[in-house]
């Protein structure tokens, strides 16, 4: 089954908005900085330890995990928590949607979308190369501002924070023109 983007956004609208009334806004980029903080502290013993003193009862050596009173000292403590559970279950849901494409051969998506083919050609490890430095160039925009889309422009937005509006307008600011140099058209 496919869904045209209008049924697809209702949908997504629907989720974020579920998320935000039962449990808390949406964020994603967070949880990488907190996968990396439980890698290194299988590194570092003392990069994050318990804190009684501590607002969230952890403090860590790393200054981005100690900020808010130990917060995401804490989450690399016990990693388990609604975010990363959610960005698990993105990556499966992910997965089942590619499986469940690949079996409704009729409306198959292309891997290699035609744009990209006329003009990059036809070689889909380019294609994921560049999907990796693209992920890899909006995660890190992503910290520097402090969140991702997914907790700035759509909980954000929902939420009706000016924030959010802002951080929307500056992504498309940018994303058109960069689309347009990109694929010359």
């Amino acid at each position: 089954m496919y869904w045209n983007w209008f049924k697809s956004g209702c949908a997504l609208g629907f989720c974020f908005l579920l998320a935000v009334f039962f449990v808390k806004p949406v964020g994603v980029s967070t949880q990488f900085v907190i996968f990396d903080g439980v890698i290194a502290s299988k590194i570092n013993d003392g990069l994050v330890v318990k804190d009684e003193s501590s607002k969230s009862g952890y403090r860590s050596s790393n200054a981005y995990l100690n900020k808010s009173g130990g917060k995401y000292a804490k989450a690399v403590a016990n990693p388990f928590n609604y975010g990363f559970i959610f960005v698990l279950s993105m990556a499966a849901g992910g997965l089942i949607g590619g499986i469940v494409q690949r079996k409704d051969k009729k409306n198959l998506i292309k891997q290699l979308p035609l744009y990209h083919q006329e003009r990059f050609g036809n070689n889909p490890l380019l294609r994921y190369g560049l999907a990796f430095i693209g992920g890899v160039v909006v995660l890190w925009g992503s910290r520097l501002a402090g969140g991702c889309t997914s907790g700035h422009m759509m909980s954000g937005m929902m939420q009706t924070a000016v924030s959010g509006y802002l951080f929307a307008a500056a992504a498309f600011v940018i994303a058109v023109p960069t689309a347009i140099l990109l694929y010359r058209k």
